[in-house]
């Protein structure tokens, strides 16, 4: 009996965090994006850090003279973002009014992200030695920027909230010591981390295709675009842009499926 009862009080808990949290984001657009998600920390909390760690990484890199030293591909992204970012209102009314940043770190590394807020940093590597054309940047720029729409970062530290929590409660019901707590703690990691990316990639694979399309970008250049990014993937060393989740030929086959659903929106964009 007291078993059932410990049991039944940590499901409590794990009913009370999930239903005390569960919301979405964004609206669903024309890709069907509207999967509810956990949320325990506020979208202010995590925008605040990012500011912080944005800044940090400026800062750093324009110390070392990498920030910003190609003029003329900083302007390539920079026109892009401006194209893009009014288009976020499809999904989030109110994102068009972030304080958007854009820059450039010049290094070989494969890379780029968006951090909450509408921080955006893209590494020369990816462009050059892929030799993306403004349509493939388009689609990696608003991949990025549907990773933020989402606040894929807000789930997931809700997510290792929520999983911290359950686990110290039931390393106490159960009487075991912080030892246990941490051990179950890196199993939460190593069992629910790829799944939850594999969600939260999938999802920015198809938000990001409509931004691209719906700001006059051609979304065909996100087959290209993942058809180089595997080329590159199938080497030593893989770009970090792929390195949390692996890397399948099913994203092109999933992008050729959604063809016919966003080409109507780019074809009305170059109309307008």
């Amino acid at each position: 009996m007291i078993l059932l009862r410990r049991l039944s009080l940590l499901s409590l808990l794990l009913a009370a965090l999930t239903l005390g949290g569960c919301q979405t984001t964004t609206s669903g657009g024309a890709v069907g994006t509207d999967r509810k998600q956990l949320l325990l920390v506020s979208s202010q909390q995590l925008e605040q850090m990012a500011a912080q760690s944005y800044s940090k990484l400026t800062s750093e890199a324009a110390a070392k003279g990498t920030l910003n030293t190609d003029a003329s591909m900083l302007r390539r992204l920079r026109a892009i973002a401006q194209r893009i970012e009014p288009q976020t209102k499809i999904f989030r009314p109110d994102a068009p009014d972030w304080k958007w940043e854009v820059n450039m770190i010049n290094s070989s590394e494969l890379n780029a992200f968006c951090m909450p807020g509408g921080k955006i940093i893209f590494y020369s590597g990816l462009i050059r030695q892929l030799n993306l054309t403004d349509e493939e940047i388009a689609v990696v720029m608003g991949h990025e920027i549907s990773h933020a729409l989402r606040e894929h970062s807000r789930e997931q530290v809700s997510q290792a909230l929520a999983a911290q929590s359950a686990i110290g409660l039931g390393a106490a019901l159960f009487g075991f010591g912080q030892g246990s707590a941490d051990i179950a703690g890196i199993l939460y990691q190593s069992l629910v981390a790829t799944r939850f990316s594999r969600t939260d990639e999938n999802e920015a694979d198809r938000m990001g295709l409509e931004l691209s399309a719906r700001a006059g970008y051609d979304p065909r250049a996100g087959v290209t675009l993942w058809q180089k990014m595997l080329k590159a993937n199938s080497g030593d060393s893989p770009p970090v842009f792929l390195s949390t989740h692996p890397t399948e030929a099913s994203r092109v086959q999933q992008i050729e499926e959604l063809l016919p659903t966003v080409l109507p929106l780019y074809k009305a964009a170059r109309r307008d």
